[in-house]
């Protein structure tokens, strides 16, 4: 008799042995899990089995409980693949090898843009859609500041599962910091009176630049024309001004429309910034180039021709845009 239980011991220990090294046997090729904050081993164990994973849940359970490491599972979503034995399902968990995703969110992009590629990104969770802008920015702990220019542009990778506000949490902290770095390096003499006028400019810069070289020229630009308080005249800020109304067709009537943001009919910087603008547009807004140009029109190959002078812009625009 105690042969026979010893050798059911060590039977039941071989075939425990076996299973935790064997791969599970899964449904699919991958499954996916999300594990909230406060899930129970047991709830966790069922989670697996729901997904796909096919072996009895109290048997994944147990190897839970009796590894010792079952408290310290830790949130998050998680992925494993036909190799994946239960030794290496709890060990991955434990280690908190979450499954990423990534969303990149571009420089020049809106606010509005920035969330329609949230909405659209894999696996997280939209828990602002029907926020606001007041509220979203509520939520982020920042209420009193316009959204607009507040998220710095950049790929940012992220557990599946988590949720929209924590990816523009980040980036809201990202923008804040460059903001501040670059405001700290400002030039001496920039006429900018404050981070958020650096931020308003760095977005038109990052609108109207089309290619890297040009950055500084444009700003200086800009910079040269609040310093003797001519208008900007900028089309994207009357495009941003118009929302969903725009078509695509910036009409005369447009620019003749007085607005917050038709810097052809008001002198200054917008209320606002109009995009997301890079950090090289920070530092361009904040160090132009020593140039004295207050006018430049696209060649048509994406760089731009800078003009001191109304008559010398006319000569440009004549060669560049109308071919004569």
């Amino acid at each position: 008799m105690l042969v026979a239980l010893c050798l059911l011991v060590m039977a039941s220990a071989a075939s425990l042995y076996l299973w935790l090294h064997r791969p599970l046997v899964l449904g699919s090729d991958t499954v996916e899990v999300s594990i909230d904050p406060g899930t129970s081993p047991r709830s966790i164990a069922d989670a697996w089995v729901r997904a796909g994973v096919q072996t009895p849940p109290w048997l994944l359970y147990e190897w839970f409980r009796w590894s010792g490491e079952a408290r310290r599972i830790r949130a998050g979503s998680y992925e494993i693949n036909r190799n994946t034995t239960p030794i290496s399902l709890l060990g991955m968990m434990v280690r908190g090898d979450e499954t990423m995703a990534v969303v990149r969110l571009n420089e020049g992009w809106t606010l509005r843009q920035f969330r329609a590629e949230l909405a659209r990104a894999e696996a997280l969770k939209p828990t602002t859609a029907s926020m606001t802008e007041a509220e979203l920015m509520a939520a982020l702990g920042d209420p009193s500041t316009p959204a607009e220019g507040r998220f710095y542009p950049d790929t940012y990778s992220y557990s599946k599962g988590s949720t929209d506000l924590s990816v523009l949490r980040r980036a809201h902290h990202a923008m804040r910091q460059r903001l501040e770095a670059a405001w700290a390096e400002r030039s001496a003499d920039t006429p900018l009176r404050t981070p958020d006028e650096a931020l308003a400019l760095a977005s038109i810069v990052e609108k109207e630049t089309g290619q890297a070289g040009d950055r500084g020229k444009v700003a200086a630009v800009f910079v040269n024309r609040l310093r003797i308080g001519m208008p900007l005249q900028t089309d994207p800020t009357v495009i941003y001004g118009l929302g969903t109304t725009f078509d695509g067709n910036l009409r005369k009537r447009d620019l003749q429309t007085d607005t917050p943001y038709n810097t052809y009919v008001r002198t200054g910087l917008p209320p606002t910034p109009i995009s997301m603008p890079s950090r090289a547009s920070l530092l361009a807004a904040l160090h132009p180039e020593a140039i004295h140009a207050l006018y430049f029109v696209a060649r048509g190959d994406g760089s731009s021709e800078f003009s001191d002078d109304l008559a010398a812009h006319n000569r440009a625009v004549n060669k560049y845009q109308r071919g004569r």
